[in-house]
């Protein structure tokens, strides 16, 4: 890592800490694997080949370079983001959360291996007229679906659960399938049963909770609320801003035509799928329910989410 003249990096291979290897060599094997890193390594998120010790082929994954010095210096936070990501990864292995491949960490510069998504953000995909009418009905529940079923996961079938506290659409990946994928575990937090599970505010503005203004206690809910926000922005193309409090409020929530949480970008929906999404808006209304104690639980959501399309199947 000291000598950025060769562009080599040695990195930490996570059988370490229990994940699988970049070459596909057998669980808890530890070895370094060399990375060479692309010479114009400018962006946060790049892609770099990774030769294989085992064989002559390459895999293409994403990096996230963490750089220190006088503009960002190097700060107990900054570590601790750096290593919740690590650890939070190292407890989970799903289809639609991000995976790990290696990590390096240095004191100047820190890097986080992932598996590359194509696709990129689900943010940047909304944020582009062309490309957001790629992303058809079908496809934006399907997205949908794949992020409740990592959430789920994340909060009922690992122990102790983990709460990610910063899911928004640019924190949800795409691959060539248009598979979401869940990214950027830096605010992570697993939820200890004998801790009171205090923290300070993390997360993205528009996407954060509203309990959040009189408690700093961490639970699961917070992730389902942020969960009924990207539906609403999957749905409608862009963010909702103040119709999140109308579809909040049962006072408010009557005067909200269907067609203003409709992406208008795209043909109006057939009639099955215009039900299919109804259904949808009305889950992430109940997500959005004030009272955390009120909204559904991922797998909840999950459940029904599947219920919903394969009833239309």
């Amino acid at each position: 890592m000291q000598n950025m003249a060769s562009r080599q990096v040695k990195l930490l291979n996570l059988a370490k800490v229990k994940n699988h290897h970049v070459n596909n060599n057998h669980y808890g094997e530890i070895e370094e694997i060399e990375v060479e890193v692309e010479k114009n390594f400018l962006l946060d998120l790049d892609r770099i080949q990774t030769p294989s010790s085992s064989s002559r082929s390459s895999l293409v994954v994403a990096v996230k370079k963490l750089e220190y010095g006088h503009s960002r210096p190097l700060t107990l936070l900054s570590q601790k983001e750096f290593f919740n990501e690590v650890i939070a990864l190292t407890h989970i292995r799903h289809r639609n959360i991000v995976k790990l491949h290696g990590f390096c960490s240095h004191l100047r510069h820190s890097f986080l291996i992932y598996e590359y998504h194509e696709k990129g953000s689900l943010s940047s995909k909304l944020k582009n007229d062309q490309e957001a009418r790629e992303l058809d009905w079908m496809k934006r529940v399907n997205i949908i679906r794949g992020v409740a079923d990592g959430l789920s996961y994340m909060h009922s079938e690992t122990f102790p659960p983990i709460v990610h506290r910063d899911i928004s659409t640019k924190n949800i990946l795409l691959d060539s399938n248009y598979e979401a994928c869940i990214s950027d575990f830096g605010t992570a937090k697993l939820l200890e049963q004998d801790s009171s599970n205090w923290t300070v505010l993390a997360g993205t503005f528009g996407y954060v909770a509203p309990e959040f203004a009189y408690t700093m206690k961490v639970t699961e809910k917070s992730d389902v609320y942020s969960f009924g926000v990207l539906v609403i922005e999957t749905i409608k193309g862009r963010h909702p801003g103040n119709l999140t409090l109308c579809l909040s409020s049962p006072a408010k929530r009557a005067e909200v035509a269907l067609e203003d949480v409709l992406d208008e970008r795209l043909q109006p929906p057939p009639t099955q799928t215009l039900d299919q999404l109804v259904h949808i808006l009305k889950l992430a209304v109940a997500c959005l329910h004030e009272n955390p104690q009120s909204r559904p639980t991922m797998k909840d959501v999950s459940q029904i989410l599947s219920t919903i399309i394969n009833a239309t199947k």
